[in-house]
């Protein structure tokens, strides 16, 4: 089981940037799926971004342009780099992983990822 932990979070005024990283250990070896999730009490959580073996990311719509996500192969640490960032921004973010046995473009949402980090919250004030 991968285990994974989020750090970098915080509070940030409207229009600032944050990164966040997120630690993974415990591969066995073969290829995973990462994704960058976000959740607001009372909502489901939400994938905003999706990251394939080869560091390749997709991005939920409404953070294109402004969320940037990468790997680190050499330190296993998944990056977010987040900008222009908004009130509607604040969340709990997670950090997920799955072991991919088919294209990662088919591990989309929630029930695709089996390890997940403890969180890490973001506040964005006007």
């Amino acid at each position: 089981q991968v285990q994974l932990v989020e750090s970098g979070g915080g509070s940030v005024q409207a229009g600032g940037s944050l990164r966040l990283s997120c630690a993974a250990s415990g591969y066995t070896g073969n290829s995973y799926c990462m994704a960058w999730f976000r959740q607001v009490p009372g909502k489901e959580r939400e994938g905003v971004a999706y990251i394939d073996s080869s560091g390749s990311a997709t991005y939920v719509e409404s953070v294109k342009g402004q969320f940037t996500a990468s790997k680190d192969n050499a330190t296993d640490t998944l990056y977010l780099q987040m900008s222009s960032l908004n009130p509607e921004d604040s969340a709990m973010y997670y950090c997920a992983a799955v072991r991919a046995v088919i294209e990662c473009s088919y591990y989309r949402g929630v029930d695709a990822f089996t390890s997940w980090g403890q969180g890490t919250q973001v506040t964005v004030s006007t």
